[in-house]
């Protein structure tokens, strides 16, 4: 008898394991429609490129039962797209690339009541990287020329960039405050818009992303003088840094996923396995090689410690330029 009811005990006690199990895997989420992928930025920018390379690596390697589906919103420098994400209807469907406005934005419009802290952390791939570009006719092949002729021009010299008091708008007013430059900033929805510009000498100068700029640069149209980064780009290795030059400044742009904010924590471990998937890839770590991307993948409390860094020291570049009281 009490052989037959330990028998009994252990029939039980498996078949109570192996229903956990069973409602666990059941519980597993996967996407079960296609995913809401939305980009921070107009067609043929950086992060606008990286999202659809992701996007084609993940449909090439069938890391997802669902395909993700890019949208852009570039309006408002980012604050578009933090509404759309802020505001989805699905959250475990929607996913968002950032640039730096997933920073600079809500400080700047307060009243979006967008607390980035509520986003899901799936993952950093890398740190984009800036360059200060001229068209090749204008003569101008050092820093220290760009700075004179700059300075000669006043107002009349005309940089773009992606969006108003947005990274390439910070570059920009570092160089007016610390050179003695009045250059004018003039904003577009995609660093792809301001590069073309740049090339078809519209605009005087930019702070282009590599992979933005990259096409005009090997056609011979745009020559980069300067990189914001604390050591020479091994793509552009005749090319110095500012701080070589003395300038005490270097500036890197955040090109990470987020989930919406309410995202499940089941959903957001999906999406973070997703995208290390993708990050080790050959195609994605070929694409950071060639343009010049940094950083290590990051995820989880880790990414969120890094989103506190980088708003902490946003909070004081917008302050000093008078972007933000």
């Amino acid at each position: 008898m009490f052989i037959t009811k330990r028998l009994f005990l252990s029939v039980v006690g498996a078949a109570a394991l192996a229903t956990t199990t069973l409602v666990s895997i059941a519980q597993a989420f996967e996407p079960n429609k296609p995913v809401n992928f939305i980009i921070m930025a107009g067609k043929g920018g950086g992060a606008d490129k990286m999202a659809r390379l992701m996007q084609a690596i993940i449909e090439k390697e069938k890391l997802s039962p669902r395909p993700l589906v890019p949208t852009n919103k570039p309006g408002g420098s980012g604050a578009e797209a933090l509404i759309a994400a802020k505001d989805a209807s699905d959250p475990d469907h929607t996913i968002m690339v950032t640039l730096n406005s997933f920073f600079t934005t809500p400080l700047r419009q307060p009243g979006l009541d967008v607390d980035i802290m509520k986003f899901a952390p799936v993952g950093r791939m890398a740190e984009d990287t800036f360059l200060l570009w001229v068209h090749k006719d204008s003569g101008i092949k050092t820093f220290e020329e760009y700075l004179k002729v700059a300075k000669e021009q006043g107002k009349k010299w005309v940089m773009g960039g992606t969006g108003k008091n947005s990274e390439d708008n910070i570059i920009t007013d570092y160089l007016n405050g610390n050179y003695g430059l009045s250059m004018k900033y003039i904003p577009y929805k995609g660093g792809g818009a301001v590069a073309k510009q740049v090339a078809g000498k519209q605009l005087n100068s930019s702070v282009n992303n590599p992979s933005e700029a990259l096409g005009f640069y090997e056609s011979g149209d745009m020559i980069p003088l300067v990189a914001f980064t604390d050591e020479r780009l091994p793509m552009f290795p005749d090319v110095p840094t500012l701080k070589e030059k003395g300038g005490d400044f270097s500036y890197f742009m955040q090109r990470a996923v987020v989930g919406a904010p309410g995202m499940s924590d089941d959903a957001a471990a999906f999406y973070t396995d997703l995208f290390k998937k993708v990050y080790a890839s050959a195609d994605w770590q070929e694409y950071k090689t060639k343009k010049s991307l940094m950083g290590d993948f990051m995820a989880g409390d880790e990414l969120k410690s890094y989103w506190t860094t980088q708003r902490d020291r946003h909070t004081k570049i917008l302050k000093a330029s008078g972007a933000i009281k």
